[in-house]
């Protein structure tokens, strides 16, 4: 399939686990992909070259999601480097958990700053370079809907804002033809939270398959909603979680 043949997209925080599953879907799909990493240079440098590998153009861009001006400055890049931008994963996210006496300023804007502000800053930045068709996925969480655990309350809420972006960006965005949707992924096996981790068994208990998620399983709902198939799809919040909601 070559779905987003002549396509470029951006994949922020893409240089492991469910962005690199997103990068790699849509470039073997037809799409040139940029993506962004803040630490792990080396695995976003292996990332490109599967990307390269499949025939399609890619570039890893060094960016602290929680710095606005160098957030921005990485979509410019990518719009440029490509010549234009049709699809923005906002992916790139923080984990800090932890009672809430123990939740310090540090912790909370740090969240707010990568969870929040960097989904509405990329935005903002790649609507610029948007034309008809273009396309805004964020990455949420099931916590957002259902906290099982004890000390998820300030990831949760920061996931759970991405569901006001969302519908408030699909509104305002919807007439100029650029969709904006957000899924939430279940229990995915990636390196932070492995299948085979000291918890797993428990935490795929509460979904109603009994099982992780493969991170390519999460790309490709990502992937529906990037092409002309989803379309018609805009405000929505889809969740990829195995019916750990239900």
């Amino acid at each position: 399939m070559n779905r987003f043949e002549g396509n470029v997209a951006l994949v922020t925080g893409g240089s492991r686990g469910i962005g690199a599953a997103v990068a790699l879907r849509l470039a073997e799909e037809g799409a040139d992909v940029v993506l962004t990493y803040e630490k792990s240079a080396e695995r976003a440098t292996e990332v490109v070259e599967r990307i390269r590998a499949r025939g399609r153009r890619a570039l890893a861009v060094r960016a602290d999601s929680a710095v606005p001006e160098a957030l921005t400055a990485a979509v410019d890049e990518a719009a440029a480097t490509f010549g234009g931008l049709d699809i923005l994963v906002n992916n790139a996210a923080v984990f800090l958990v932890g009672p809430l006496e123990n939740l310090g300023s540090a912790e909370v804007d740090r969240t707010l700053a990568v969870n929040v502000r960097a989904p509405f800053v990329a935005s903002r930045a790649a609507v610029r370079h948007m034309d008809r068709g273009g396309r805004i996925i964020s990455i949420g969480s099931n916590v957002a809907e259902r906290a099982v655990f004890p000390g998820l309350a300030l990831y949760s809420m920061s996931k759970t804002a991405l569901v006001g972006m969302t519908k408030g960006l699909a509104r305002e965005l919807g007439p100029r033809g650029i969709t904006v949707n957000l899924v939430h992924p279940g229990p995915t096996d990636t390196d932070t939270n492995p299948a085979d981790g000291p918890n797993a068994e428990m935490i795929a208990g509460f979904t109603a398959v009994g099982r992780y998620a493969e991170a390519a399983e999460i790309a490709g709902t990502v992937a529906h909603l990037a092409s002309t198939d989803g379309a018609y799809i805009t405000g929505a919040s889809i969740h990829v979680d195995g019916g750990f909601t239900a």
